[in-house]
């Protein structure tokens, strides 16, 4: 079996639906993230993975289960925090409106640039890095497909540090929808790895579609 990572983001949680920053509050998914999970996993099944390894969030782990579950024993299913999403400091939790309210000059910053000066925020080299070590460590130790279930930020971040790409000047990758995946395959050249496929999902379940940032 040919060797892939699939990096897949975490369901709907009802922060996702109030346009709220999550980063590492452990919110459960809600039932529309409970299903997504579920049509997710019907079709990442007949990828056959060999292994599973989670966020250590709770959002991460049920949607990681949903696979695992009807897998069977065929899998490994592992929790690694080192996938967690990006730390947001004091903007986690808050609305848009709360961040323009609270923050106006460092949310306008954090929305131009990605990074902001406020205290317990990860920098986005910072989170691609440990996002890349866990997954570079665990397809090290597997043959065929590895299934890594992270969040929004920390898999946008790992995947522009796999792909060799520079975290402050290049922001040309979109972000993952919820349940939604990407698929990374060894390449001979560098850096190492082709994106062959991104934000890939199951058909929408109602109910997914999220309010505008904007």
């Amino acid at each position: 079996m040919a060797k892939k990572i699939v990096l897949w983001r975490h369901g709907q949680t009802d922060y996702n639906l109030q346009g709220r920053v999550q980063g590492q509050v452990d919110i459960p998914l809600n039932q529309v993230g409970i299903a997504q999970a579920a049509a997710a996993a019907e079709e990442l099944v007949k990828l056959k993975p060999e292994r599973i390894v989670c966020s250590d969030l709770r959002r991460a782990q049920d949607t990681g289960q949903a696979l695992a579950d009807i897998c069977g024993g065929s899998v490994d299913f592992l929790v690694d925090e080192r996938l967690r999403e990006r730390a947001f400091g004091d903007f986690e939790g808050l609305s848009v409106k709360e961040l323009q309210d609270r923050f106006a000059a460092r949310y306008e910053e954090w929305r131009g640039t990605g990074e902001s000066p406020l205290a317990g925020v990860e920098s986005r080299g910072e989170v691609g890095s440990r996002v890349a070590e866990c997954v570079s460590d665990h397809f090290d130790e597997v043959e065929g497909v590895l299934v890594v279930v992270s969040h929004g930020s920390a898999l946008t971040q790992g995947l522009v540090k796999i792909l060799g790409l520079d975290p402050l000047a290049w922001q040309g990758l979109r972000g993952l929808d919820n349940c939604h995946w990407s698929t990374v395959i060894p390449y001979s050249r560098k850096p190492g790895w082709r994106l062959v496929s991104h934000n890939i999902g199951a058909p929408e379940v109602p109910g997914s579609a999220l309010p505008s940032l904007a």
